[in-house]
């Protein structure tokens, strides 16, 4: 997560929806998606969900009305609202995600949130479904 994700997995900071995840970044990702290897993904980084995973993947970046979730969204991404302290789960693709400083205005207010995402996939290691 992080403005990293934009910025240096994917070209999302200057291209938005037009973005492309770096190659390398891609294969990596796809592969172990693949693997049913659970995923969870923060703050700006599920703008690179629907490259990984395909269309129609559920994630969030926090509130519908964020350019964001709009980008998202057109990118072929199922964006579901999140409030900062919870989190989202795609069940078929093992991904959770949590709006972390898309909407935290504090370290604070982001840890409650990204600390369901770790014990979450954290769960969806050790889960046989």
């Amino acid at each position: 997560g992080g403005f990293g994700a934009a910025k240096n997995l994917s070209d999302f900071a200057s291209q938005g929806a037009d973005c492309k995840v770096l190659p390398d970044v891609l294969s990596a990702a796809q592969a172990f998606a693949q693997a049913g290897k659970p995923v969870g993904m923060m703050c700006i980084a599920p703008t690179m969900a629907a490259q990984i995973f395909g269309p129609g993947v559920v994630c969030t970046l926090g509130h519908d009305d964020d350019p964001a979730a709009a980008a998202a969204r057109s990118m072929g991404a199922e964006h579901q609202p999140c409030e900062v302290s919870e989190i989202t789960e795609d069940t078929k693709h093992k991904l959770v995600t949590t709006p972390a400083y898309m909407l935290a205005q504090s370290i604070s207010e982001a840890a409650s949130g990204i600390y369901k995402l770790v014990d979450r996939v954290l769960e969806l290691t050790v889960s046989k479904h």
